[in-house]
């Protein structure tokens, strides 16, 4: 039987209408965009603080990858790399960097390179485009990767553990956990990384400190001749910066004067 209860669609209620229309249903939706934009704005200095400790944190491992091989290489040679190779004229030719590599399971790009001819010669053209993944800090920005920089540089003094010549053995140095190796500079004093270019005393003893400081906090990441990588300040003592970057007899007694 047909259900006569039924309102035919002639008969059937109109639907209401909207109070506000469209545009309150428009305004509801931007004053949601609106909020979450700002919360995304609140929260992008936090996301970037926290991504620098991981950031900081690859550092030191590369720098423990690095250190790790100038060990092995000490091990191997009964001292540690000199800061370059020279021609025949004392003209530098290849970084303690090429050196290392085949103590950084890099043997075979190691091989690819003429040593006979300097590091920027067309016949080293591969390698000098093949930078290390160990070699490039994850804070450095992308133009300086692209071109192959690196801003881990060797501490390279007179009186320092690797040196233009006569690197120093282990058991040479009085106080290995005191003494630099290798420090991470600023993305402004990089260098290719095949190049014979380090930190001299002038740039690491320099007055403005922001020249040595790669990371937040004021922070230079750094590895030591007993194999510990660790951050000192950027403010640090320029004593203690110097008996750092020396290995004499009398590091320990500059160190406490410092502190």
């Amino acid at each position: 039987m047909e259900n006569t209860n039924q309102p035919s669609p002639e008969t059937a209620p109109p639907l209401p209408a909207p109070r506000n229309g469209g545009s309150g249903i428009l305004i509801r939706l931007l004053a949601y965009g609106a909020a979450i934009l700002i919360a995304v704005a609140l929260l992008l200095p936090n996301v970037r603080s926290a991504r620098e400790p991981a950031r900081r944190n690859s550092c030191m491992n590369n720098l423990k990858q690095i250190s790790l091989a100038l060990s092995n290489y000490e091990s191997a040679n009964g001292a540690y790399p000199p800061a370059y190779t020279v021609d025949a004229d004392g003209r530098p030719l290849h970084s303690w960097r090429t050196l290392i590599l085949p103590y950084m399971e890099h043997k075979a790009l190691y091989d690819q390179i003429d040593l006979a001819k300097p590091w920027d010669d067309p016949a080293n053209e591969q390698a000098y485009n093949a930078m290390p993944d160990a070699y490039r800090c994850p804070s450095d920005p992308t133009d300086n990767a692209k071109k192959n920089l690196t801003t881990y540089l060797a501490v390279v003094t007179p009186d320092s553990v690797i040196r233009t010549a006569g690197s120093l053995p282990h058991a040479a140095i009085p106080s290995p956990a005191d003494a630099l190796l290798v420090v991470d500079v600023p993305h402004s004093q990089a260098t290719h990384w095949m190049s014979p270019v380090d930190a001299d005393e002038q740039l690491l003893l320099i007055a403005d400190p922001k020249i040595r400081r790669q990371h937040n906090g004021d922070l230079c990441v750094a590895a030591y001749a007993d194999g510990h990588v660790y951050p000192f300040s950027g403010m640090i003592d320029p004593k203690a910066l110097r008996a750092m970057i020396t290995a004499s007899a009398d590091d320990n007694d500059a160190l406490q004067e410092a502190d």
